[in-house]
């Protein structure tokens, strides 16, 4: 049976329950390291550039490390700050998967935004996967991403529109909402995976 997005937001708040210091604690160390250095402008062209092919480089492994963080959460599992870093043992596969998934991202979106919005939303599991399976293979983790959300996407869709209004908040106070804001989306998109995934069937 499907889960309502509202009901996987009233999850994910429960899931943080208790949990809040850690989850801002975490993103705020994500934002410093892989977000942050990328957005600073700065009068030396060189160096904006260097951070900026520094976060891409570690961008996967982020990813790959918060998704396993944002499961661990939702789950009600054991959860650690150090979970953050921990795609940077499958460094080589996050990120190839995370330049792939930019690649098509972007080619789709050459041709008309629309798709390219579809590319992303398609591959919104594939993080998630790897989390739960780090020997899949990258464009497994890919293709297995765009079967489960057979179905979904705009489900998925809809449950980012929920947090529109968050975000916009959050930037309105300076970014520093955005600590609380960042960790209830990640943790609601691991509660949609959780509830996609119990209603899969692989190969189908």
């Amino acid at each position: 049976m499907v889960t309502s997005n509202k009901d996987l937001m009233t999850q994910a708040r429960e899931a943080l329950s208790g949990r809040w210091g850690l989850a801002v604690g975490a993103f705020f160390v994500y934002m410093l390291i892989a977000v942050i250095p990328g957005c600073v402008p700065t009068k030396y062209p060189l160096w904006s550039a260097g951070g900026g092919i520094i976060v891409l480089l570690i961008g996967g492994a982020f990813a790959l490390g918060i998704a396993t963080f944002s499961l661990a959460i939702a789950r009600k599992g054991e959860a650690n700050l150090e979970m953050i870093f921990s795609g940077f043992k499958h460094f080589g596969k996050a990120l190839g998967l995370y330049l792939l998934m930019c690649l098509f991202i972007v080619l789709w979106a050459v041709l008309l935004i629309v798709p390219g919005i579809i590319a992303a939303i398609s591959y919104g599991l594939a993080f998630f996967i790897m989390s739960d399976d780090p020997n899949i293979g990258v464009m497994e983790a890919l293709k297995k991403s765009k079967k489960m959300m057979y179905g979904y996407k705009w489900k998925y869709f809809c449950l980012g529109l929920r947090f529109i209004g968050w975000v916009l908040l959050g930037i309105l106070s300076l970014g520093i909402g955005l600590l609380w804001i960042m960790p209830y989306m990640n943790v609601s998109y691991a509660k949609f995976y959780e509830d996609v995934k119990a209603n899969y069937v692989e190969g189908q």
